[in-house]
This record gives structure tokens, sequence and C-alpha cells, in this order.
């Protein structure tokens, strides 16, 4: 039997002036603004936009519907979900699955699972965090789930 081996890549992405990405990787369908940095390992899927400037580190994945606004810090092994299963498995209709947006200098620290949600500008998000509930406050938040530490 053969199998269907893709390799990684840079697929069909808009990118802008400055972006380093360091290989290997699988970035497709979408874009990138200028001086966005991705680290080695990183898996970034369609309807995606990066805002300028924004680090994306190694081992993070990202999935479909995540905006990531400008000057964020997105540390290693970052989890992106936005799938909830609501009927109890995997939803193949991509049209129900949740948008996640996060705000401008944004910091994300590494092993952070980040669902269906909007972090607001400046907020902190410590390692190892799942963030289950909107951030609206720019504060410190940190734990599973998430909770606000202290205000900025």
């Amino acid at each position: 039997m053969q199998a269907n081996l893709r390799e990684a890549a840079v697929k069909n992405v808009e990118i802008g002036s400055n972006v380093t990405i360091y290989q290997p990787s699988n970035i497709y369908g979408c874009t990138l603004h200028d001086d966005v940095f991705i680290g080695p390992f990183v898996e970034i899927q369609p309807h995606t936009v990066i805002g300028r400037g924004s680090k994306v580190q190694s081992h993070t994945f990202v999935c479909e519907y995540v905006t990531i606004g400008e000057n964020c810090f997105i540390g290693h092994g970052v989890m992106f979900a936005n799938d909830m299963f609501r009927d109890g498995k995997p939803n193949a209709d991509s049209a129900s699955w949740g948008r996640i947006r996060i705000g401008n200098d944004v910091s994300i620290g590494s092993g952070a699972t980040i669902l269906a949600v909007t972090i607001c500008d400046g907020a902190v998000i410590g390692a190892g965090s799942v963030v289950t509930k909107d951030i609206t406050q720019k504060g410190v938040y940190a734990g599973n789930p998430a909770r606000l530490l202290r205000l900025l």
C-alpha cells in the first residue's frame, strides 16, 4: 500500500514584507502581514489573519478562522481550537465553528489552549492556561480555566 504523503509547505498565503517562516511548517490559505515571524513546526490553517509584527513560536497550531492582532506574542506549543464538539463529536461543517479573535499587543504563554473566544488588547495569558471565555479587561490571566490574576 502506498501512502499519500504531503510535504510541509507554504501554499496560497498572502504574505506581507519582511515575513520570516522557519521550516518545516504547514501554512496555507491565510494572511501574514508585515514583519510576522513564524517558528518551525507551526501549522496555520485557512481564513486566518496574523497582524503586523506578531510572532508565533514553534509547535503552535492555529486553526481556521483565527484573527491575531498586531504585535502579539504566541508562545511555543499554543493550541487554538474552534470546533467545540457540541454534538459530542467533531463537526465537519466549518461554518458552524467558532471564531477566535486576539486583540493587539496580546501575549500568550507556551502550552496555552485558546478556545472559541475573543481576547482584548493587551491581555497576558499565562503558560499552560485554558481560555474558555472571552477576556474583556486588560490583565494577566492564568489557570484552567483561565482567571484574572491582576489588572494591567
